[in-house]
């Protein structure tokens, strides 16, 4: 089944009142006006991933997801292949993570995307506060040239 209706799905979630929690919504506005003229570019984001976006998944030729991670030291930048989870781990229905969506993308629709990749920034302070730790400022460009030169990437492929 062939659900593809965008090129370039950027899933991004966080939260901006919580320090370093607001990093994916900031690299998400930061790629929204990056790749505001490119037709193939669609960024979402919001607080969580909820099951209501494995249709946004499904109909994706590429999806890169993007947050913070606590497991990671502050700053610390990891890009790694996503890949679905088993179906048997899908026990959310309010947050899931990147491989969660995955594998409902695929179970619900019978679809994956052909790329799909993680960025996550370590966060240093999830405390109170609209400000990002100093980590994770200094984290900042690299997270941004990550993103842009996995979309050029996955649009060239495309063409």
């Amino acid at each position: 089944m062939t659900l593809t209706s965008v090129r370039c799905l950027i899933l991004a979630c966080g939260n901006t009142l919580r320090g370093d929690d607001g990093v994916g919504l900031w690299l998400a506005e930061w790629a929204e006006q990056r790749f505001r003229d490119q037709a193939g570019v669609r960024v979402l984001a919001d607080h969580q991933w909820t099951p209501e976006l494995a249709e946004d998944v499904a109909r994706a030729e590429s999806v890169l997801f993007i947050d913070c991670s606590l497991a990671s030291p502050p700053g610390a930048i990891n890009f790694t292949p996503a890949e679905p989870a088993d179906s048997n781990r899908i026990q959310g229905t309010h947050h899931l993570d990147a491989a969660q969506l995955l594998a409902l993308a695929r179970d619900l629709y019978g679809s994956l995307p052909r790329g799909a990749q993680q960025l996550t920034v370590g966060a240093g302070s999830t405390g109170l506060g609209e400000r990002f730790s100093p980590a994770v400022t200094a984290a900042l460009p690299e997270a941004c040239r990550l993103i842009e030169v996995t979309v050029k990437r996955w649009l060239g492929a495309a063409e």
